[in-house]
């Protein structure tokens, strides 16, 4: 049996999430990944079983990093527009430093693959959001509402800021990029929004 080679491993995830997000799902295949990754199409199979299993491992861990930098210094504790603003900061800073990983995780949430990776992430993330939420109404800061109505309110704006950073440009603007001035903006009428 042959054995694990950590730089291997990391390599092999390095492009398979590049070559997801330039070829999609359709257009990933285990050989142009080993040929990429300078590997043999054996050495990919070591670390998994197969096409799918490789997807979602690697889909699962880039979740989880989202996630565990999006409860970076929050608790479900803290004032609902302070715990949003962390979240805020947490996601925006992980959205523009990772561009690509973000990429990656946007073309497997539209995939049938999506709900096995959801089944391979801890609750933790869940947990804390809804603890927050829950707070947050008993203590009368947050509206109550269907749970995709809060989430489109809550986060869609930053979201879109994002893509107009990302993009470089909005809609009526040559250019743009988004600055604390701009996310502090937003986030004070998605709380005003978000009030009983």
């Amino acid at each position: 049996m042959r054995t694990r080679d950590e730089g291997k491993e990391q390599l092999i995830k390095e492009h398979s999430i590049k070559m997801i997000v330039k070829k999609g799902l359709d257009g990933f295949s285990i050989q142009n990944l080993a040929k990429a990754a300078k590997v043999s199409p054996a050495t990919i199979y070591i670390y998994y079983k197969d096409k799918e299993d490789l997807i979602v491992t690697i889909g699962a861990e880039v979740f989880e990093e989202v996630l565990s930098h999006s409860l970076k210094n929050f608790t479900p504790d803290m004032s609902f527009a302070e715990g949003l603003k962390v979240q805020w900061k947490n996601r925006a800073d992980y959205f523009m430093s990772h561009p690509v990983k973000v990429q990656f995780i946007e073309q497997l949430r539209y995939s049938q693959l999506y709900v096995k990776i959801g089944k391979k992430i801890a609750p933790d993330f869940k947990i804390a959001m809804s603890q927050f939420a829950h707070k947050a109404m008993a203590n009368k800061e947050l509206v109550k509402l269907p749970f995709e109505v809060y989430w489109s309110i809550a986060f869609a704006p930053l979201y879109q800021l994002i893509k107009f950073h990302s993009e470089g440009k909005s809609y009526v603007n040559e250019q743009f990029q988004l600055t604390d001035k701009e996310m502090n903006q937003s986030l004070k009428l998605v709380l005003k929004a978000l009030k009983p």
